[in-house]
């Protein structure tokens, strides 16, 4: 992501914001949008008629009615018209609160619709996103623009919209309204609103810059407060309470300082904009009756001047609601500015061909079949994955998929300015267990990264099967990949949920299997309610080293022909790894396997051993060899069980 200065300094209100904001709330919902449209205008009339009115009641009904009953007596009035007018004007105020009320429901139902959109599209382009993305963002911050964001944008839909749709027609139709019944008084409101709006406008620009760094403060602080609870027993054991506390207290007084700022400028505006609304008011008054008065205008009458002063804060009072609705837009537009840089943000990138299907063999040939007779005969050995690689010439080519992994010189650098990665040769036969030691940076996880294709390499070449790793697409090639990570993540949902996570077509047969080869179905037996134990807040109420045997078990499940073992025993304790351990063998039987273990009697048995340090490999070799070369590897075995 760019800088954080770079986002403050971006204008929230560009023409390609509003334009996309503008096609949420019209893609789906044109019909919706001319029913809102011509609501607000049918409303804005009714109040327009409502005000001029007002001349018609003064003028043509309460003068002659007042004059008749000083010069007859009240007894021969006749308030006959004047009934008639008011049941008019009855109905026509009844016509505004219905139609007022239509557009805000229809409204509310935009809103809706926009904000699960909107999320589905955040959703939708969030899992498209590259590795790295989230290695760079703060959890919290992600979730950030699920929540504050997105419902600081269905406030601007739901009234924000229609207030400015609103106003615009309302002042457009109040100044008809005023030019019809005096152009000579409708100069001065025009003067006295131009400065008002202008005022709004040099104010408003200064409130979206602040509003749109409290949007990015707001997910800075999510992502702490994340980042904080989720290791709450690190801080605790490292009693690490009091700088967690000021770090958070930074973060929030920044929060504070942005949110003062955008709101100091936002709520002057609506104040200010009532004063000057007066003032045209006070200014109207005096100068109709100045016209009337000292001019001798005959148009200017009595029911005019009330008529017109109704008008003009009818005139006024939209652009007060706008200013007083600043800040709501300027941080809907905040929000939306952050929710369309997640969009915009490059997806994972994927120009890969080859696939992985079914095939059936027959003889020396593969033959594709379709899924529902791969599943029909899921058990025989006749039926195997294979890479279907197509060529220029319009030919296919299937290759079996057997694991055979070869890194050919490979460097590689996270950032593209600092090498993790030098010269990576090495190559894996199918079924043969590779093991990679040396100390943290050195490198491991980095490896695995880069054969599942997380992060590209800068230079050299990966080979699956002969096939360079770049010509296979992402999610076949990782479908051929299982991984167990030293992280354990578990998703609510029973424990059998959780393993056929790893192959969704598994029966539970089969993922009974897994567990017993995991050697979790002992303990999995005993919860409450046995595979169908419900599981929360990743699997909080097992132990860690429970949670790491259903992720083995996932992994099984998955039955690919290349493991990736990561710590994969490291929370395991050494009883239960014992354990564990005769199930990884059966596991990992006739697979190739990568292990990155700090544990070195959970590779003493690798066909070959890599030792890494500082991004190269320095020794390569079984346990045996490496052991009599007397060199890094021999240091770390004798001088200590663990490398770390």
């Amino acid at each position: 992501m760019p800088p954080k200065e770079m986002h403050e300094n971006e204008s929230p209100f560009s023409r390609k914001n509003v334009k996309r904001l503008l096609s949420y709330v019209a893609g789906k919902h044109k019909f919706l949008l001319t029913v809102v449209f011509v609501s607000i205008i049918v409303a804005s009339i009714v109040a327009v008629l409502s005000n001029v009115f007002i001349k018609d009641l003064v003028d043509d009904y309460i003068t002659p009615l007042v004059k008749k009953a000083a010069t007859s007596g009240t007894a021969s009035v006749d308030y006959s018209g004047l009934a008639s007018w008011i049941r008019k004007v009855g109905i026509l105020f009844l016509i505004g609160v219905m139609v007022e009320v239509l557009y805000a429901q229809i409204m509310m139902v935009i809103s809706n619709n926009v904000l699960r959109n909107v999320r589905d599209d955040m959703f939708r382009h969030m899992e498209k996103l590259p590795v790295s993305f989230f290695d760079t963002h703060a959890h919290g911050d992600v979730m950030s623009y699920y929540t504050n964001d997105v419902d600081a944008m269905k406030n601007m839909v739901a009234s924000g919209i229609p207030a400015i749709i609103s106003s615009v027609i309302t002042i457009l139709a109040n100044l008809v309204g005023m030019f019809v019944l005096c152009w000579q008084l409708t100069i001065p409101v025009l003067i006295g609103s131009f400065l008002m709006i202008a005022f709004i406008g040099k104010i408003g620009g200064k409130s979206a810059k602040y509003f749109v760094r409290q949007q990015e403060s707001i997910g800075a602080l999510n992502g702490y407060v994340e980042e904080m609870v989720n290791g709450q027993k690190v801080v605790k054991v490292f009693t690490y309470e009091e700088r967690a506390k000021k770090a958070f207290d930074k973060k929030n007084e920044e929060l504070c300082k942005s949110s003062m700022m955008a709101n100091t400028f936002g709520n002057i505006m609506m104040p200010l904009s009532d004063s000057i609304g007066r003032v045209l008011y006070v200014m109207v008054a005096f100068i109709g009756g100045f016209l009337a008065i000292e001019c001798g205008l005959s148009v200017v009458t009595v029911g005019v001047i009330a008529s017109f002063l109704q008008l003009t804060r009818a005139f006024i009072e939209p652009v007060s609601l706008l200013s007083g609705q600043i800040n709501e837009i300027n941080m809907a537009m905040a929000g939306a500015n952050r929710i369309f840089r997640l969009l915009d943000e490059k997806p994972e990138e994927d120009e890969g061909y080859v696939t992985m299907v079914r095939c059936k063999k027959q003889g020396e040939e593969l033959v594709e079949v379709s899924p529902e007779e791969a599943l029909q005969n899921a058990g025989s050995k006749d039926f195997v994955w294979a890479w279907k690689h197509p060529h220029q010439d319009g030919t296919l080519t299937y290759t079996e998929v057997l694991g055979d992994v070869q890194l050919f010189d490979v460097d590689f650098s996270y950032d593209g300015k600092k090498q993790v990665l030098y010269d990576i040769s090495l190559h894996a036969t199918p079924g043969q267990k590779i093991a990679f030691v040396g100390a943290t940076g050195a490198g491991k996880t980095t490896i695995t990264n880069l054969i599942n294709r997380f992060y590209d390499i800068a230079d050299g070449k990966i080979r699956y099967d002969g096939i360079n790793i770049n010509k296979i697409k992402k999610a076949d090639l990782r479908h051929s990949l299982g991984i167990v990570l030293q992280d354990t993540n578990l998703f609510t949902g029973s424990v059998m949920e959780n393993i056929r996570y790893g192959n969704l077509s598994a029966t539970d047969e089969e993922c009974i299997a897994a567990a017993k080869l995991a050697n979790a179905h002992d303990f999995i037996s005993k919860l409450p309610d046995g595979y169908d134990t419900v599981l929360t807040s990743n699997g909080t109420d097992l132990s860690q080293g429970q949670r790491q045997l259903i992720a083995i078990a996932r992994a099984a499940v998955a039955d690919p022909p290349v493991m990736i073992l990561d710590e994969a025993t490291s929370s395991i304790d050494t009883r239960t790894e014992a354990i564990v351990q005769r199930g990884m063998d059966s596991l990992m039987e006739g697979r190739t396997v990568f292990v990155i273990a700090h544990r070195l009697s959970t590779v003493k048995n690798s066909e070959a051993i890599m030792v890494l340090e500082n991004g190269r490999i320095i020794e390569r070799g079984g346990h045996e060899a490496l052991i009599s070369e007397g060199g890094k590897y021999y240091q770390l075995y004798t001088g200590a069980f663990e490398l770390e």
